[in-house]
This record gives structure tokens, C-alpha cells and sequence, in this order.
């Protein structure tokens, strides 16, 4: 699944799944089991929306699929660029697959800088198309070419496609009443066209969306089809393209049920709105745009309809101070950040540790420090979501593992929220929030019931016999103080930032009292019930062996959490595949830790844990359980590759 797949173009040379002709004379067609296409140009090119289409449609022909949408942090960098360079790897299959792929085996390339900034990603053989119009001696200049690419023979190891795309594109589009450069505008979708016929895409769905698009602009809706229906024309007819490809549906990769493509900003705003209605509460969002959390503040914001309600905060720190209001007044509330944000909010965070007050920080990481790689990922943030606060301040941390997993955790989130009273970081990134793949939704049914009993009334009987009610006296299983309503008759109670006493709320300096509520909320926290990691280790002994190692048992594991799911399973899919033993757990929860993860550990001479930052959760796992983890680490903005860890876990468990 996880091995280096040849381009078609080497594939074409032999090593093909299958091979047949339509007709006497027609062009051949053959049988591929995955593909990774990368669509690259300025960011004005719309390779975005270019990627999106192209995903849809193969997401509704029902492969596999994982995206990787990379883009520049500029609103408009200087055209024609290498920082302007905007790009969409997508990697769909017959089978399952995990990750958007190493290296691209088709890479469509819109102009020098596009062509200069991807071609060394990709392996000897692969599919070049280049827009050719866009190879003027200026352009070329500007990115470093000396002399043309196209013809100095430098991509003579390519099989490279030299496409007038441009010119094409305003010849498709003469009959309309357009200028030169509103038809150059389309021919996005001539190549997403061309693409289309190449691999055999669905066309519906994308001119449907053509027409709604742009359906203010009638005009403009046609000329993107007929630029479409020109690029799909041009692949048919073209001697270029002498063959097309198909990847099967991946028919045996996913359970019965109903299946759309999904981002992981979209599931989890989903996953907020699913957790308000199994609450039966009120979902109010308060938030400040900030890249790559502001699709939910997007999202959030079109479901009024669902009793969600959105505040565009004019700050940080006003948009968790809003949520926090919110959260004091019944409802289910959210704040969403990126890193820097969760700076700004990290004292009202502490506040809400004080109040003991359910609400959910969504922090979606992203390359730091300070303003850092706003559009490049990282998983950064790990410690700073533990501790970044003044005084013993705990919050529990949960983070998604792939783009649909953000709408489980996301009810997981809400879960803890909601039963301990308390503040809760998920943990997303950049990855995660931008890629995509497919996502099985789910029945009503099959969500948890997440609805809480507010305070009614009087909960302690005082020693003259007077009943009264303590905000708070905590409940004995899980030591969450009561959730009171305000204006609710005889429920009125203090709140503040100043130190509580137990049980009355009260304003204490008392140090004992200090003493006891700081270790009563660790305690809380330390007490959530959480569910048992789960190891995936083929070994034979495994299930039994209870000291470290085994005879026949995988002594190494792998260790993860967060984005780094899918990289670190493929990589140790390769390697067992290779005749490797070793095992993998990934953390869901980090704060707190599963219960038989120090058992878990204690079972292998070697844990080895990948991060997208310089060893933070190695750091938290050493200091806890006293293990020797091993780091392997990459802070360059960019996910994990699968071959790329493989070798690194091969060294880990040769050393």
C-alpha cells in the first residue's frame, strides 16, 4: 500500500495492472492501482480550486484519496514567484491508503516557477505538463533559468508534455465575449480537463459546480465548462497523450455506508455542531481570523440553523473572553486559534480553570514561533497546551489523527468538557485541517449522549439545617462542580479569578485551601476516563508477552500522536512488509496520558517517537515514565514522508 508506486509512464513499459483498447485505433487504456498528481502554478492560477475539483470527482467515483493543499502565506505574492507558488498533491487509489503520497508520479506545472519549485520532488520517469506559453525568456529569468527547460535537457528523465495550455484555452473561448485575460483566466480548468480525460474522472460534478459558482455570472459559468470540455477534448484527440489510465474504486478499502470527501476543519466543525445537538446545547463560537483556523469561524457561521451562533471577535482575547461568557451562560462554547492566538488567550484560559467552566480551545497548528509559517503545519504546540499558563493551571489535551478523526475528536472533546467541567485543547495542524479524504457518516445513533443536568436548586444542608447551594461541591465520581444557570432562583454564586474556597466559592487566602483546590483540579484532570491505547503489534507473542521483548515479539515501537498517523503507518506498513517486526501505538489523549500507556511502554527495549517539532511529547513521555524515547523530529512546515520515516525506524531498530 505504502511502497513507491512507478509513474505511468514506466508502468507503460511493462509493469501495468492490466491493458486493453477501446477499439481498432483508439487510444490505450490501462489499469493503474493509485496515482499522485500534483497541480502547481501562481497563486492566482487556481490550483486550489483546481485540486478540490479534481478530489471531489474522484471522491464520488469512490477511490481512496489524501490531499495535500500548500499554498504561500502571502494574500498575493509577486507573480510568476517561487514564493507565489501554490500547489495540490492529491493521491487516490484501489485500496486503502494513508498519506498523499511521497513523491508525485504526474506533476502539472504552470509556469517556470511552479516547474522550478516541485520538479525535485519528483522520481525519474514521472508525467511533466507544462503550460508552454508561460516559458517566455522573462519569466524564466526571474526564477534563476538561464536558459529554457523545455529545451536545455534537463528534464530529459521526465516524460515531459509540452502544452501550449494558454493559448488553448483563449482559442476555446473565442465565440465568448471575454478579453484575452479573463479567458486566460480558465484555463485552470482546460488542465483540470486534460487531467480529467487522463484518468478518467467524472465530469458532472464539476460542471455542476461550474454553473453554481458562478451562477450571478452566467457567462462566466459557460466559458469555465467550455474551457473544461476543451482541455477533456484535447487529451481525446491530442498524439501527445497517447494513453489514459484508471484506478479502480476502491471497493474493498471502506465499510458499508455513506461516504463524502471531507477536510479536517470541516469535520470538526461538524463534530462541534454534533456535539451541541447531543448536548442539547446552544453551540456559540467566539473567534478571530487566523489562518489555519479561520475555515471553522467559515463554517460554524452558515448553521444558524443548528442554534449555533458566531462572534467575530475584534481579538483574541475577546473572542475566548465571549466564549467564556458564554460558557457561564448554558452554552456549549468554542474558541478557535492558531499558536499565536492560544498565547493571547492563555489568561483566560486560566481563568476558566479557576471557574471550572466547560469550554473547548481549538488550536490548529501551524509553523512558529511568533507569526512563524502561518500556511505550513507543525504539531508544535504540545507543551504550550500543557503548560502554557501561569500557576497550576491543567487542561486536558485531545488530538485528531486525520482529517475525518477530527469530527470524533471533536465529540471527544466536548465529552470531557462537558462531564469534568473544564476547559479542553484539541489539537489540530495545518495538515490536517487542509487535507482531505473520504469520510463514512455516521447514524445519529451511533453518537455519544452528551447532555448534562444543570443545578436546580439547594445542594448542601448547612449545620443550622438551612439549605444552600455551593458552587463548589463537586461531584464525588468525577469532582466537576455543579453547572449553575444564571438567573436561575437561589442558584446566585461568585466567579472570578481570585482563589475559591472549597465547597462555598468563596474568596480564600487561606494557603491550605489553596493547597487542596490546586491538587483537587489535578486531581480532576488525572481522573478523566479515557480510553486504553491500543497496540498494533503483529508479533505473535505479543498479546501475551508481559516483560519487555519476546523471542519471536517486536521489540521496537513506534510512537505518535496527532497528524503524524498517517506517515508513521505507512512507514511501518513498508517495513514489515520488509520482514520487520515492530510495533505501533498512536496517543489520542494527552493530557491525561491512557492509563496502560506506562505498561504499554514498559513491553519494548525501544519506543521511538516522530514529531513535527523538536521532541515534545518524547519530552513529556521520558519525564513521566522514565523511558529512554527516542526522537525523530522534522520542523520544515511540510508532513512527514512515508519513506523518509521508514528509513529512519529501520536505523532505530537495526541500532
Amino acid at each position: 500500500m505504502t511502497s513507491q508506486v512507478s509513474s505511468p509512464a514506466e508502468q507503460a513499459d511493462g509493469a501495468v495492472v492490466g491493458e486493453q483498447r477501446k477499439a481498432a485505433g483508439a487510444k490505450d487504456v490501462r489499469r493503474l492501482d493509485r496515482v499522485i498528481i500534483r497541480f502547481a502554478g501562481d497563486s492566482g492560477d487556481g490550483m486550489q480550486l483546481t485540486g478540490d475539483r479534481f478530489t471531489s470527482e474522484t471522491a464520488s467515483f469512490g477511490n481512496d484519496l489524501s490531499t495535500l493543499p500548500n499554498f504561500p502565506a502571502e494574500i498575493r505574492a509577486p507573480a510568476g514567484t517561487l514564493p507565489g507558488v501554490s500547489s495540490f498533491q492529491l493521491h487516490f487509489a484501489d485500496h486503502d491508503i494513508l498519506t498523499p503520497g511521497d513523491a508525485p508520479n504526474v506533476l502539472v506545472a504552470m509556469n517556470p516557477a511552479a516547474l522550478k519549485a516541485n520538479i525535485g520532488d519528483l522520481p525519474r520517469g514521472a508525467e511533466v505538463i507544462v503550460n508552454t506559453d508561460e516559458f517566455t525568456k522573462r519569466a524564466m529569468q526571474k526564477v534563476g533559468y538561464e536558459t529554457s527547460p523545455l529545451e536545455d535537457g534537463s528534464l530529459d528523465g521526465y516524460h515531459l508534455h509540452p502544452v501550449p495550455l494558454t493559448t488553448l484555452t483563449v482559442e476555446a473561448l473565442k465565440e465568448f465575449d471575454l478579453s484575452r485575460k479573463e479567458a486566460e483566466r480558465s484555463k485552470n480548468m482546460f488542465a483540470l480537463g486534460l487531467l480529467s480525460w487522463m484518468y478518467h474522472r467524472p465530469t458532472e460534478g464539476t460542471e455542476k459546480f461550474l454553473k453554481s459558482k458562478f451562477a450571478k455570472k452566467p457567462d462566466i459559468a459557460a466559458a469555465n465548462i467550455a474551457a473544461f470540455r476543451a482541455g477533456w477534448n484535447f487529451g481525446e484527440t491530442t498524439e501527445d497523450f497517447a494513453v489514459s489510465y484508471e484506478v479502480a474504486p476502491a471497493a474493498t478499502a471502506f465499510p458499508p455506508g455513506v461516504y463524502r470527501n471531507i477536510s479536517g476543519n470541516l469535520a470538526l466543525s461538524y463534530g462541534l455542531v454534533a456535539a451541541s445537538r447531543q448536548a442539547d446545547l446552544p453551540l456559540y463560537l467566539g473567534s478571530y481570523p487566523i489562518t489555519p483556523a479561520s475555515d471553522i469561524l467559515h463554517e460554524l457561521s452558515k448553521h444558524k440553523n443548528f442554534g449555533v451562533r458566531t462572534f467575530q471577535a475584534e481579538d483574541e482575547i475577546a473572542g475566548i473572553g465571549a466564549a467564556l461568557g458564554a460558557a457561564f451562560g448554558g452554552s456549549l462554547a468554542v474558541t478557535t486559534t492558531s499558536g499565536p492566538g492560544v498565547a493571547l488567550k492563555s489568561e483566560t484560559i486560566g481563568l476558566a480553570v479557576s471557574l471550572e467552566l466547560p469550554l473547548l480551545i481549538v488550536d490548529i497548528q501551524r509553523g512558529g514561533p511568533s507569526t512563524g509559517l502561518p500556511t505550513k503545519t507543525e504539531q508544535a504546540d504540545l507543551l504550550q497546551a500543557m503548560y502554557g499558563r501561569n500557576g497550576e493551571a491543567p487542561v486536558p489535551v485531545v488530538a485528531p489523527r486525520t482529517p475525518a478523526d477530527c469530527f470524533d475528536a471533536a465529540l471527544e472533546a466536548a465529552r470531557i468538557a462537558l462531564t469534568y467541567r473544564t476547559p479542553v485543547f484539541l489539537l489540530s495542524d495545518g495538515y490536517l485541517a487542509n487535507g482531505s479524504e473520504p469520510w463514512r457518516i455516521p447514524d445519529i445513533e451511533e453518537l455519544p449522549d452528551l447532555r448534562v443536568q444543570f443545578a436546580q436548586g439547594p445542594n448542601h444542608t448547612l449545620d443550622d439545617g438551612s439549605e444552600v447551594f455551593w458552587p463548589y461541591k463537586r461531584d464525588p465520581q468525577t469532582l466537576a462542580r455543579p453547572w449553575a444557570i444564571p438567573g436561575t432562583p437561589g442558584l446566585e454564586h461568585r466567579i472570578g479569578g481570585i482563589e475559591k474556597q472549597d465547597g462555598t466559592g468563596n474568596i480564600s487566602y487561606d494557603p491550605a485551601n489553596h493547597d487542596f483546590m490546586v491538587r483537587t483540579r489535578q486531581a480532576k484532570i488525572d481522573g478523566i476516563d479515557v480510553p486504553d491505547v491500543e497496540v498494533d503489534d503483529p508479533s505473535p507473542s505479543s498479546q501475551l508477552r508481559s516483560s519487555r521483548g519476546g523471542p519471536n515479539g517486536a521489540r521496537t515501537l513506534v510512537l505518535g500522536w496527532g497528524s503524524t498517523y498517517g506517515p508513521i503507518t505507512a512507514a511501518v506498513r513498508r517495513l514489515r512488509r520488509a520482514g520487520e517486526s515492530v510495533a505501533q501505538a498512536h496517543l489520542r489523549h494527552l493530557n491525561p496520558f491512557p492509563r496502560n500507556l506506562g505498561s504499554v511502554l514498559e513491553r519494548y527495549d525501544k519506543v521511538v517517537i516522530p514529531e513535527m517539532n523538536l521532541g515534545q511529547l518524547a519530552t513529556l513521555i521520558r519525564a513521566k515514565y522514565l523511558v529512554d524515547a527516542h526522537s525523530y523530529t522534522q520542523v520544515n512546515g511540510m508532513p512527514f514522508k512515508a519513506e523518509q520515516l521508514a528509513a529512519a525506524l529501520k536505523e532505530a531498530i537495526d541500532g
